[in-house]
C-alpha cells in the first residue's frame, strides 16, 4: 500500500508540473480546437507508454547508467521542441501558414504531436525510470508494475484532457482566436526556450 501511495503521489505532482506537454496541449486547444487539444492529450498518454515499456524491459536501467545514451535522447528531444517552436514563431496574423511551414494538423497530426512531444521528452524518461528503480520494489509482480504504468499513462491523459477542455471552452477562446498568431508565437517561444534549456542542461540525472 505504501508503494502504491508513493507511485500515485509522485505521478500526480509530476503530471501537473508545467512543461512542453502542457504548452502543446494549451496551444492546440486555444488556437485549433477542443478536439485537437484532447487528441494531443491522448498522444501524450501514449507517449508515456513508450517510457514505461522500455523501463519494464530493462532498457531504462541502461539509459540511466549510460550518460552518452541519455544525452543523445536529450538532444533529439531538444531538437524536436525547437523545431515545433520555430514553426509556431513563424505564424502569420492572417492565419495562413508561413512559406514552407506545415498546415494545421489533422486529427492524426494532433495525436502524433502529443505522442512525440512526450516520447522524446527526457524529463519523462528521468521520471519514469527513477520511479520504477527507486520507488517500485524489485519483487513487485510484473502485473502490478504494468498496472502502475497504465495508471501513469491514464493520469497524463486525464490531466491534459482536462487542460484541453478548460482552454477550449467559452467566449475566452473565441476572443483569443483573434490573436491566435500571438498565441502561437508565445507558445513557440516557450517551446524553443524549453528546447534550448534542455540541450544546455548538464547530462546528469
Amino acid at each position: 500500500m505504501t508503494e502504491l501511495i508513493a507511485v500515485v503521489t509522485i505521478t500526480v505532482f509530476a503530471v501537473i508540473s508545467p512543461g512542453p506537454d502542457f504548452a502543446m496541449v494549451t496551444r492546440n486547444s486555444l488556437t485549433l480546437s477542443r478536439r485537437a487539444g484532447v487528441l494531443t492529450a491522448l498522444g501524450i498518454g501514449l507517449g508515456v507508454l513508450v517510457h514505461v515499456t522500455y523501463t519494464l524491459l530493462g532498457v531504462g536501467l541502461l539509459i540511466k547508467q549510460s550518460l552518452w545514451l541519455f544525452n543523445a535522447i536529450k538532444l533529439v528531444g531538444a531538437a524536436y521542441l525547437i523545431y515545433l517552436g520555430v514553426t509556431m514563431l513563424r505564424a502569420k496574423p492572417s492565419g495562413a501558414p508561413a512559406d514552407g511551414a506545415a498546415p494545421p494538423p489533422s486529427d492524426w497530426g494532433a495525436l502524433r504531436t502529443g505522442f512525440l512531444t512526450n516520447a522524446l521528452n527526457p524529463k519523462t524518461t528521468v521520471f519514469i525510470v527513477s520511479l520504477f528503480i527507486q520507488v517500485v520494489r524489485p519483487d513487485t509482480p510484473l502485473a502490478v508494475q504494468i498496472g502502475y504504468g497504465a495508471f501513469i499513462s491514464m493520469a497524463h491523459m486525464a490531466w491534459f484532457g482536462l487542460v484541453a477542455l478548460c482552454f477550449s471552452a467559452g467566449v475566452v477562446r473565441e476572443r483569443l482566436l483573434a490573436v491566435r498568431h500571438w498565441i502561437d508565437r508565445l507558445f513557440g517561444g516557450l517551446l524553443v526556450a524549453f528546447g534550448v534549456l534542455l540541450a544546455a542542461a548538464r547530462g546528469t540525472y
